[in-house]
């Protein structure tokens, strides 16, 4: 994960801006990509969005959290994602992905243990509205649990061809075995301010699982198979937010003795 500072991590929440999944198999059994990744405009973060006087308000924001501190976190993906696993809930801009499907005890465990973090608590529906527009949702709810922070995740999952070395829409199962299907998974990430929207950083990483196209003759072959690509990728994602959280602290644990006011 980056420590940058607002601006920054405005300029790299733009590179996770307009990601689409759009593949999907078909063939003698047929798999539909469950949904596309959450697009973090609607959250309001992107510079495009903002007119002068409003990126003025925003440059002027700062970090208002408190050390120890904690971290309230939530998954989010476009609206009517649905996979094998986990279902997508609230209508809007986004949904929230409450089921934790692919993340894993000794990630959260891992977080929790990080220096001057309290605890990690998972935001689950009885928090949220049902109409899921910005970021505010999610920091009204992150309140509710009393969290300075809330980390906000999103996963995109594409596969291909890696003969083509392009996404497929399109992906017949039942290949010649000397074609190698690949799956590629991207975790995105970004660190808010729960009282404000500050961004404090924000996070990406990548995962690829590769096996020959023939052997996906079955659905649930292919969900399986992105599945651990899914894992593998956030468990990547929070270990450079591990890495690098000491950062974080040193670069804003001012704030709690009011250094620079």
């Amino acid at each position: 994960m980056s420590t940058q500072s607002a601006p920054g991590a405005r300029r790299g929440i733009r590179a996770l801006v307009g990601i689409v999944l759009c593949s999907a198999l078909t063939g003698c059994a047929s798999y539909a990509t469950p949904g596309r990744p959450a697009d973090f405009k609607a959250l309001g973060v992107s510079r495009e969005s903002l007119t002068d006087s409003s990126i003025n308000t925003t440059l002027a924001k700062e970090p208002l959290a408190k050390f120890p501190t904690g971290i309230a976190a939530v998954r989010i993906q476009a609206p009517g994602y649905k996979s094998n696993t986990a279902e997508g809930w609230g209508g809007g801009s986004y949904c929230v992905i409450t089921t934790r499907d692919i993340e894993t005890d000794k990630d959260w465990d891992r977080l929790s243990k990080l220096p001057m973090v309290t605890g990690v608590a998972p935001i689950n529906r009885l928090l949220l509205p049902q109409q899921l527009n910005t970021d505010l949702e999610l920091r009204q709810a992150a309140a509710s649990l009393h969290a300075d922070m809330v980390l906000i995740y999103t996963i995109d999952t594409q596969f291909y061809i890696k003969d083509h070395l392009a996404p497929l829409t399109v992906v017949t199962l039942g290949l010649s075995p000397n074609q190698t299907a690949q799956v590629v998974t991207t975790a995105s990430a970004v660190l808010m301010d729960t009282r404000n929207g500050y961004l404090y950083g924000y996070a990406e990483a990548t995962e690829k699982g590769m096996q020959l196209s023939n052997s996906w003759t079955t659905e649930a072959a292919v969900d399986d198979a992105r599945h651990r690509t899914e894992s593998r990728a956030f468990g990547k994602l929070i270990v450079q937010l591990a890495d690098t959280w000491p950062q974080v602290v040193k670069n804003f644990k001012r704030t709690e003795v009011g250094v620079g006011k």
